[in-house]
């Protein structure tokens, strides 16, 4: 098995793909470390830290997992590609009922491409209300998010910039982000390994 595994190596397509996956995913992974300007993730790391030693909140784990670990850096792609999917599925459904978009499915490569442009229009309007909505309650009820009793006396807050200018820039921030591991997503199903959006 080991030696079936270095083979792929000696294959200079595979190779190439195997790299510029690994690249592609080394960029996401240091977009979701690049904090939000405006926001102090210290509180929300420490917030987490105190709930995980007194064995707690198994959710925000789970939610920061998906992310990748950006939630609690209060990184760019603190949102992830949940929007995409979302979508996706949404669009999916959508196609058994309506007869437009029936029609699109039908019509091959072209509907197919119509399809994948109308899905990036709805997670691009998917994440900017996640977005305005994350914000909005790390800035007045981090709890809510985040679970259990945040104290703000305690852990400090997490908006430190103007609340109104910071929800709008980082709800544009946030879409973007997500934006970008979309478009990474499709280059690695285009010229990597795997389903793209996936990885």
């Amino acid at each position: 098995m080991f030696s079936s595994f270095l083979n792929c190596f000696k294959v200079a397509e595979l190779r190439h793909r195997i790299f510029f996956t690994l690249c592609v995913v080394f960029i996401a992974r240091m977009g979701a470390n690049i904090p939000l300007p405006g926001i102090d993730p210290a509180p929300l790391q420490n917030f987490y830290a105190d709930r995980m030693a007194s064995g707690g909140n198994a959710l925000l784990g789970l939610y920061n997992m998906f992310t990748g670990g950006a939630l609690l850096n209060g990184g760019l792609f603190a949102i992830g590609v949940m929007p995409y999917i979302t979508a996706s599925i949404i669009m999916q459904l959508m196609g058994a009922v309506a007869p437009f978009l029936v029609r699109l499915q039908r019509e091959g490569d072209v509907g197919r491409q119509k399809l994948a442009q109308y899905t990036r229009y709805l997670t691009i309007a998917i994440c900017l209300v996640q977005g305005l909505l994350l914000i909005r309650a790390l800035h007045k009820n981090p709890g809510m998010i985040i679970g259990g009793d945040f104290n703000i006396d305690l852990y400090g807050p997490i908006v430190i910039a103007n609340p109104f200018w910071f929800t709008i820039s980082s709800a544009i921030f946030l879409t973007t982000g997500t934006v970008i591991l979309m478009w990474l997503g499709e280059q690695i199903t285009e010229k990597g390994i795997g389903n793209g959006v996936s990885i």
